[in-house]
């Protein structure tokens, strides 16, 4: 009886010490400010890989309404075109945080209760923005018109 207690006690140390698995998926998103545009993919694969894009534009401010239409489409075709030259990364994932290996800078957030990705972009020397991500089957050919 002793033996199986140690057993059981010992597994449930094992088990807790056991990282939580990325979610698989896709995520894709945009974000637009004043001066900045970026799109947004994300894929995580079942063996916890991480592929991530996301391109962006910055002194976009000025542009007029038809230009700043047509550098949504060039980033939304960069993203497209450039796509399967995404390798997958490892992260460390803590359950809700992915981070570079042995780093501390958030790169994605995950909130398992309602199913929400956001992606943390550092954009020159500018404070993180957070972009949040909708889960998507398959990625559209352009996240803007999403």
């Amino acid at each position: 009886m002793r033996s199986f207690l140690a057993f059981v006690v010992a597994a449930l140390v094992l088990s807790s010490c056991s990282h939580p698995t990325p979610p698989a998926g896709r995520w894709e998103g945009t974000y637009e400010s004043a001066d900045a545009l970026l799109a947004a993919r994300v894929e995580i694969e079942a063996d916890g890989g991480v592929r991530v894009s996301a391109p962006d534009l910055e002194g976009v401010g000025n542009l007029s309404a038809d230009d700043l239409a047509a550098a949504k489409q060039k980033l939304a075709d960069g993203l497209a075109a450039g796509w399967d030259g995404v390798a997958p990364r490892q992260f460390d994932f803590d359950g809700s945080t992915f981070r570079k290996p042995g780093g501390i800078a958030p790169q994605m957030k995950w909130d398992a209760d309602a199913k929400r990705m956001t992606l943390v972009v550092y954009i020159g020397r500018n404070p993180s923005v957070d972009i949040p991500l909708r889960a998507v089957s398959d990625f559209s050919s352009n996240p803007w018109s999403s």
